[in-house]
């Protein structure tokens, strides 16, 4: 494969009100504690994708374009390793990180150490070379977001989401030299790709050694609220009015990152109870009808 970025790949977001935003499965079965063993010497030509794609509200970090493009220069041109275990996130901002990391000057070794789902497995197929972890795990599907609106309005934002779906099935045709046909059934069917099968499919070049991997300690409470937050939105409540409820009860515990440090008297704690039981009761009801 030539590098270069995808051909014709999108540059921007659509032009209709669309999000992407993070598949709910994936981040089910995403731990967040795998990382990539620390050895004596810190390689400072390393890249840590460790979270999820795009901005992250609740944890006011995640994985993002312009992070990417401000390690590249700050390294230079050379050889680039890229650790990855992310649930995925925005769908635009992993194609965005794609084309840099293949316009990078210099060879991209990219270690699936745990999960690349989703846009995290779109940045997992820009290495010169992919190793994946025996246990690790692709992920990939469709643009997966949320839409409200008549049959006209979601008319539109599957139009506008073909090009997209269509730029993916591409990367990943062009990593493992099949068909963009046959991706497109991968993607539609929603995928699980282990590390032997990853190899099979041409979608990884060799496993990943065991040592270089270990699990450490996950930011477990930001997944979980992102967890709420996705269950809150996918039973169909609109994404304003989930933050605010969920930033209503965290403001109970006094601590923005959800770790439960703080007063709980402070910052508004006096609502917790109604906050909670509201998010109680969606939860309820998103269990319920699903």
């Amino acid at each position: 494969m030539s590098k270069k970025t995808l051909p014709g790949a999108p540059e921007g977001r659509p032009c209709a009100a669309v999000s992407s935003q993070l598949q709910p499965r994936a981040l089910d079965r995403w731990n967040a504690g795998v990382r990539a063993a620390t050895t004596e010497a810190a390689d400072d030509r390393t890249i840590s994708v460790y979270d999820v794609i795009g901005y992250d509200y609740w944890s006011g970090e995640g994985v993002t374009a312009k992070r990417i493009a401000g390690a590249l220069r700050a390294m230079g041109p050379g050889p680039v390793t890229v650790n990855v275990n992310s649930p995925g996130g925005d769908m635009f901002e992993g194609l965005a990180i794609y084309n840099l990391l293949r316009e990078h000057d210099g060879e991209v070794t990219v270690k699936v150490l745990g999960l690349a789902a989703s846009a995290a497995s779109v940045i997992a197929m820009a290495g010169d070379t992919v190793q994946i972890a025996r246990a690790g795990f692709l992920m990939i599907h469709n643009a997966w977001v949320m839409a409200i609106g008549n049959r006209n309005d979601l008319i539109e934002v599957a139009d506008t989401l073909k090009p997209f779906d269509v730029a993916m099935a591409s990367i990943y045709a062009a990593r493992t030299g099949q068909d963009a046909k046959a991706m497109g059934k991968l993607m539609d069917a929603e995928t699980w790709i282990g590390g032997e099968a990853a190899i099979e499919g041409g979608f990884a070049d060799e496993l990943l050694p065991s040592d270089q991997v270990e699990k450490g300690a996950g930011k477990a409470s930001a997944s979980a609220i992102r967890r709420i937050e996705a269950g809150l939105r996918a039973g169909g409540m609109p994404k304003s009015e989930a933050m605010r409820l969920l930033s209503e009860f965290k403001s109970g515990v006094g601590d923005p990152a959800g770790s439960g440090a703080g007063d709980p008297t402070e910052h508004g704690g006096a609502r917790k109870p109604a906050a909670a039981a509201q998010v109680v009761q969606a939860l309820q009801g998103f269990t319920l009808s699903n």
